[in-house]
């Protein structure tokens, strides 16, 4: 039977020495002897290699025995409204969630705790948004992103922050990180730049009753984007039926005649209805135009046919405009040969040119006097 207990404390461990389950004493680093022969003393070693104080009764052990405890052990109370960032030795180790209790050895790491009041503020800040991220690149604070709404506000946008469905602010281009704890964060992303709409497969009828299928074409650009948030629930829905009733609008009043001669007017008139309504709700209307003018197969064909029609008149009266004009050309010509013989002499040569082009074999009587001088008489 031993009469004393030998008890070794590594140098990174601590032990608590218990007598009749009483915290007695905090053991550093040694070799001790304990005259314990009916075995009432039990101690507890605890690796200073981890931070936090692990025993299931720390709390308990602190309010008893602090004047023992006080001089090894650190206790961090988080309130409700705050979280805690642990840190050893300058490196971030553990977040404390609002209400959460800890104790933690004060030997051998320098030991921190940073608190940030969650309800005052809203943004993270950078110092502590740079923590987080560093350490989710080290695995050791995932836990921390459950407590934040982080959001990436791209280039040539704006971003719309809203907190429990009210808007609070816009926000820049670039990375934003706010408290989501207690509370419901997004963020809305608006393009500032340029953007391209299409009104597509619209049926319409005409004042003169004509089936059209229309697709019409829009450019727009948000310009203050939280006016279009406040005014607008869906904005882009808005602006695709202000479009759609404009274009409506438009057609209806027009037979189709008018609408095929003049589509710009079509686009100017869409253009005035929506761009005063546009830049009220914080868009400005670039430019509209109708794209396509597609026609039932039966006016189609009908619309052929006419196109014919009026190209045969056309190509009609042009060539009764030639003939015409041949005509009057000979007219002239026998009115001047009438005036003057020798021109006519000179026109009798020149058909005889041609036909002796065709003749074998030609036999001239009277010589080249009679040629110049008599009329032409050709015995076939």
């Amino acid at each position: 039977m031993f009469l004393y207990k030998r008890i070794v404390v590594a140098q990174h461990e601590r032990g608590l020495l218990f007598r009749d389950r009483q915290l007695v004493a905090v053991l550093e680093p040694g070799v001790y002897r304990r005259f314990d022969p009916l075995n009432r003393v039990q101690v507890e070693l605890h690796d200073l290699g981890h931070a936090a104080f692990v025993n299931p009764h720390a709390e308990v052990l602190m309010q008893t025995a602090g004047d023992k405890l006080a001089k090894h052990l650190q206790a961090v109370v988080i309130a409700d409204n705050e979280i805690g960032l642990v840190y050893r030795d300058g490196k971030f180790v553990e977040l404390l969630a609002p209400g959460d209790r800890r104790v933690y050895w004060r030997v051998p790491y320098a030991l921190s705790v940073k608190r940030v009041d969650i309800q005052a503020e809203l943004r993270v800040p950078q110092p502590v948004v740079d923590t987080v991220f560093r350490a989710q690149r080290g695995a050791v604070a995932r836990e921390l992103m459950t407590y934040i709404h982080s959001t990436e506000v791209m280039d040539n946008h704006v971003g719309l922050l809203v907190v429990d469905g009210e808007f609070v602010q816009s926000l820049r281009p670039g990375f934003h990180a706010f408290w989501a704890l207690k509370r419901h964060v997004s963020v809305e992303q608006l393009d500032t730049r340029v953007q391209a709409m299409e009104v597509q497969g619209q049926e319409i009828l005409t004042r003169d009753k004509v089936s059209l299928r229309l697709n019409l074409g829009a450019q727009y650009r948000v310009v203050d984007p939280v006016k279009a948030r406040a005014q607008l629930q869906q904005p882009l829905d808005w602006i695709y039926r202000e479009l759609q009733f404009a274009l409506r609008q438009a057609v209806g009043s027009r037979d189709l005649d008018k609408l095929l001669e003049d589509k710009e007017h079509v686009d100017e008139e869409v253009f005035g209805k929506v761009a005063d309504k546009a830049a009220e709700n914080g868009f400005e209307l670039r430019s509209v135009g109708l794209k396509d003018v597609i026609l039932p197969g039966e006016m189609k064909e009908i619309l052929n046919q006419v196109v014919q029609a009026e190209k045969a008149a056309q190509a009609n009266v042009v060539k009764r405009r030639e003939e015409t004009a041949a005509t009057r050309s000979l007219l002239n010509t026998a009115k001047l040969m009438d005036e003057n013989p020798t021109l006519l002499r000179l026109k009798e040569l020149e058909t005889l040119e041609k036909v002796t082009d065709k003749v074998d074999r030609l036999t001239v009587f009277g010589g080249l006097d009679g040629v110049l001088k008599d009329t032409v008489r050709i015995n076939v």
